[in-house]
């Protein structure tokens, strides 16, 4: 990915374009696979080449519904009478004699026989009991599609490192493949640490609130097609939570938690990573999800997001998802960012870049046009849940007048 200066960033400040090339630096492409069926296969990245052991198509079909015949036996000037002899229909070819000035009837997908040569569709024809008159088609082999005109047999169909989609899916299924080798799933263990955390369901005691982050990580978590390890909400105490790490590194490749990062924490959390792992604490130039911590816990990597709910999904979309893809053997890829015209207003201090939550749509002329979610609070997690996509203002830039043009990064590459 790109090297930007951080120039522009408030002192102590890392731009989170360094931090993203420094935290891809630092991780690996997991080694462990495994096979599986196609029905599973859906998600997983591929970690060998696959290449097809069949033509494709495996024999010249026809591309349509009609009739076909011999290219060299069309007479006259316009249209030639020939006489039906049977019907191919996909599935169930035809295998009768091919004589002099014939056709058969012949069903989109269903095998050419050797001998006839092109295919007129059926509306350019005319029946008149087993009497067929066909227009003339511009050139032999006319609606015909050859075996092995899509790809050959051995030929590679997908690369190692490809994500299976719908499409590849049936790809596979085209090419007879019922088995993968695909990278194992990273495994990804998760915890949340404070006793003011409640689950989900419970009643809430004065001072006390719901353990949101776990649901929204998770979510996200689901969406990169990891393998989840929930341990739940680890107390206030330092033991528990230094119980809680080991038992992450031990069966996790990737430690994920939310809050006690921030240089003003009073938790043990950072105090029990030093101890336990090689543990670097960011400070970056990004706003929200100023405070990020990255590292080694044993054999695993961990990432420290923010506590505040905005800032620690701003840091996943932003830091954590590159890491997953990576070490998934995804190939780790610039964002997509589309131009859009502000509806309204934005103040901003220069210093940090900042992400706001913003709602992409088209305007009466087709044109993209954006605005905010609304206030843009760390804690305001409506927020994202508003938004599809981020309004990306770069470090020096201050507030920004309604009818700008800005950055913008849709949460889905589909845009409205």
């Amino acid at each position: 990915m790109s090297t930007k200066s951080d120039s522009c960033a408030q002192p102590g400040l890392m731009h989170p374009t360094d931090a993203i090339n420094a935290l891809l630096d630092q991780v690996s492409v997991i080694e462990q696979s495994e096979m599986v069926s196609l029905n599973e296969a859906v998600g997983r990245i591929l970690s060998e080449d696959l290449a097809s052991c069949i033509d494709l198509p495996p024999f010249d079909n026809s591309s349509m519904d009609g009739y076909a015949f011999k290219f060299d036996e069309l007479t006259g000037e316009t249209a030639t009478t020939l006489t039906l002899v049977g019907t191919s229909f996909a599935g169930h070819p035809y295998k009768g004699k091919i004589p002099a000035n014939s056709c058969i009837r012949i069903m989109t997908g269903a095998p050419v026989p050797a001998g006839y040569d092109t295919v007129q569709m059926q509306e350019k024809t005319s029946a008149d009991g087993d009497k067929i008159t066909i227009e003339h088609p511009n050139a032999k082999g006319n609606s015909i599609r050859y075996c092995g005109e899509e790809l050959t047999a051995g030929t590679n169909v997908l690369k190692s490192g490809t994500q299976i989609r719908a499409a590849e899916m049936g790809v596979l299924a085209t090419i007879g493949i019922s088995q993968i080798r695909v990278k194992a799933r990273l495994k990804v263990a998760f915890f949340s640490t404070g006793d003011e955390l409640r689950p989900v369901g419970s009643e809430l005691a004065p001072g006390q609130i719901y353990d949101s982050n776990r649901y929204s990580i998770k979510g996200l978590l689901t969406q990169a097609n990891v393998e989840w390890i929930d341990l739940g909400v680890i107390e206030d105490d330092k033991e528990a939570i230094r119980g809680a790490f080991r038992e992450a590194a031990k069966k996790a490749d990737m430690v994920l938690t939310s809050g006690g990062v921030s240089v003003g924490d009073a938790d043990y959390t950072k105090q029990i990573l030093s101890e336990e792992g090689e543990i670097t604490f960011w400070r970056l130039a990004i706003k929200p999800g100023k405070p990020f911590a990255f590292g080694k816990l044993g054999k695993a990597v961990f990432c420290g997001l923010p506590g505040n709910p905005v800032s620690s999904m701003v840091t996943f979309y932003k830091l954590v998802w590159p890491i997953v893809n990576k070490m998934q053997g995804l190939t780790v890829k610039e964002p997509l960012i589309v131009k859009a015209t502000l509806t309204s207003a934005i103040r901003k201090q220069p210093g940090r870049a900042e992400y706001q939550r913003g709602i992409l749509s088209r305007d009466d002329n087709g044109e993209l046009v954006v605005s905010t979610t609304g206030g843009q609070g760390s804690g305001m997690l409506t927020s994202m849940s508003l938004a599809n996509c981020f309004i990306n203002l770069e470090q020096e830039q201050g507030d920004i007048a309604s009818g700008a043009q800005v950055n913008v990064e849709p949460f889905n590459s589909v845009l409205c």
